[in-house]
């Protein structure tokens, strides 16, 4: 990249630098830290970055240009020149109809796209009467009990114009059957449908515990939806490998995009394992990752992220469509680092974490309400997070052009050492037969755990400062910030609507339709036939987990992957 009597030049300038310049101030005034290391403590930070650094980068082979392999600078041509990134505020209240309500007034405000939350019975596949779900119902998210909760939570809007994500995993494949069967309902080809369901469930072992089935029969239908969506639904992403959660639980920068990318690779080998091929389904796979505060550091993460993926899905696979091998992703503002006091500052570390997934390209992005540390967002915290995105489009510049950081000596630096680091760690999952049998041990778990634990410790020793918590803080009173609560009222009146759904349907289309589930669960047929003519009998979420659950059996922690 350089001429080799250049770097000598800037190596020997460099050198009388630190000796003539920069020593002696530092051995007069020393520096704010003994060493300088990225958020995560993965890699030290030098006092300054040269051409020195980035003496071997091949651009053709380790940068190229936007749009093209190995799609380090951006996955298209012209990134937000052309088309600005999904703005998709996550969103989920108690109620349908509070979600609805949410809904539109995120899209009056100029959301792009739609992201939904689930309560935690509907993510463990239990309807709101269960005894598991009491207390719990419309908490983390909307309760979606049936297809009758779905079609109140889009009334009004057409699934033709927006494109939805559906956090959800162990029974993805029910809500995802919910979204075709609306949008079958309102007359909208299947072609057209578009979103996301997260439907990842190698991660819930790891980090989130939200898993229903055994892993074998959680893969089949992982792969059953690759095969369904990529003949009835080609707009639609099949799973966003998330890397989120496994960050959210403590991982470092390398650990999360290596951690997931092993996720991908399990995928991936599973559905050829069932006989798909890759470049059928591979351009629907997605990723979902965090954005810290360390903006230098998560850029480098994600142009990682891509280079890697890039060559993951050609040398390892032998994915010949460009689309198979770009990593394309959704970003999440870190719900961890939101601190409880004080609050307004949490609208800083947002407005730092966006700008960081947006210099590092991501597709889609949800910055979180400033509240979130306290409860669910209010409209107006919400509102200030999604013009947070807004600001960052039209005000900032940084949307102007394409990968505004490439080159910088110290970003391109980094980004090798985060890939070097995350390869390393790959090649060690490899070396215990892959990320299913490294969770299964329990290897992983414990390497994200140790770096939680040792930044707990520096944490609650000083050494690391989390402004307004162990410095800056001051004497507040007790919290009057307006906290959004789901009541009893409505735990009640979600069940009685559950209740009157169960009333008004035809008993003998349900159990037909889930009797036909079953039988398929039992044999090899795809199940995502089934699952869209059971939800269409309004066949209730737990219904249809419980029949998979007669056939499949439940995942217990600890047994075998």
């Amino acid at each position: 990249m350089f001429d080799p009597d250049d770097l000598a030049t800037i190596r020997e300038g460099r050198e009388e630098w630190e000796s003539e310049t920069y020593g002696p101030t530092v051995d007069r005034f020393g520096e704010c830290e003994e060493t300088f290391e990225t958020d995560t403590g993965g890699q030290e930070v030098a006092p300054l970055y040269t051409p020195e650094d980035v003496a071997d980068l091949d651009y053709a082979e380790d940068l190229g240009f936007p749009g093209e392999e190995p799609y380090t600078r951006g996955v298209y041509s012209t990134m937000y020149r052309g088309r600005l990134w999904t703005m998709r505020q996550y969103a989920g209240m108690g109620t349908a109809t509070e979600t609805n309500e949410r809904f539109h007034y995120l899209m009056d405000e100029g959301q792009t796209g739609l992201s939904m939350a689930f309560d935690l019975p509907t993510q463990m596949g239990y309807d709101s009467d269960a005894g598991m779900a009491a207390g719990e119902v419309g908490k983390a998210g909307v309760a979606i009990d049936s297809l009758r909760d779905m079609e109140t939570v889009f009334d009004g809007i057409p699934l033709d114009e927006v494109s939805t994500s559906m956090t959800i995993n162990a029974p993805a494949a029910v809500l995802l059957a919910m979204y075709i069967a609306i949008g079958d309902q309102q007359g909208v080809p299947r072609e057209e449908l578009r979103g996301t369901i997260q439907n990842d469930v190698l991660k819930e072992y790891i980090a989130r515990n939200t898993y229903i089935y055994p892993p074998e029969p959680s893969m089949r239908i992982i792969t059953d939806i690759f095969e369904y969506c990529a003949a009835e639904v080609p707009n639609f992403n099949t799973i966003s490998i998330s890397g989120y959660h496994i960050r959210e639980a403590g991982s470092t920068a390398a650990q999360e995009i290596a951690f997931t990318l092993a996720d991908g690779i399990e995928y991936v080998e599973a559905a050829r394992e069932a006989g798909l091929d890759v470049d059928e389904f591979a351009p629907q796979l997605s990723f979902f990752f965090a954005s810290y505060n360390n903006i230098l550091e998560e850029v480098a993460k994600f142009r990682a992220a891509r280079r890697m993926w890039q060559s993951i899905m050609e040398e390892r696979f032998g994915a010949e469509k460009p689309a198979s091998k770009q990593l394309k992703f959704h970003t999440q503002t870190a719900g961890s680092t939101l601190t409880a006091q004080q609050i307004e500052n949490n609208v800083v570390r947002v407005a730092y974490q966006a700008l960081a997934a947006v210099l590092g390209g991501t597709q889609s992005l949800h910055t979180n309400g400033k509240d979130e540390a306290l409860s669910l967002p209010t409209e107006k915290s919400v509102r200030t997070a999604l013009r947070t995105q807004q600001i960052l489009a039209h005000e900032s510049g940084v949307a102007d052009t394409i990968d505004p950081l490439g080159g910088s000596y110290y970003v391109e630096s980094l980004t090798d050492e985060v890939e070097a680091e995350a390869r390393e760690i790959l090649d060690e999952v490899d070396s215990r037969g892959g990320m299913r049998k490294a969770i299964e041990s329990g290897w992983v778990q414990r390497q994200i755990q140790d770096v939680a634990y040792e930044r707990q410790e520096a944490i609650e020793s000083g050494e690391r400062v989390i402004v307004g918590v162990n410095e800056y803080t001051v004497e507040e009173d007790a919290q009057d910030a307006d906290i959004e609560d789901v009541s009893e009222e409505q735990e009640r009146s979600q069940i009685e609507r559950l209740e009157s759904v169960r009333e008004e349907r035809d008993d003998e289309a349900v159990a037909d339709a889930l009797d036909a589930l079953g039988e398929a669960a039992r044999g090899d047929e795809n199940l995502l036939p089934y699952i869209v003519d059971a939800v269409k009998a309004y066949a209730t979420t737990g219904e249809i987990c419980d029949e998979l659950r007669d056939v499949f059996g439940e995942y217990q922690p600890g047994a075998a992957l």
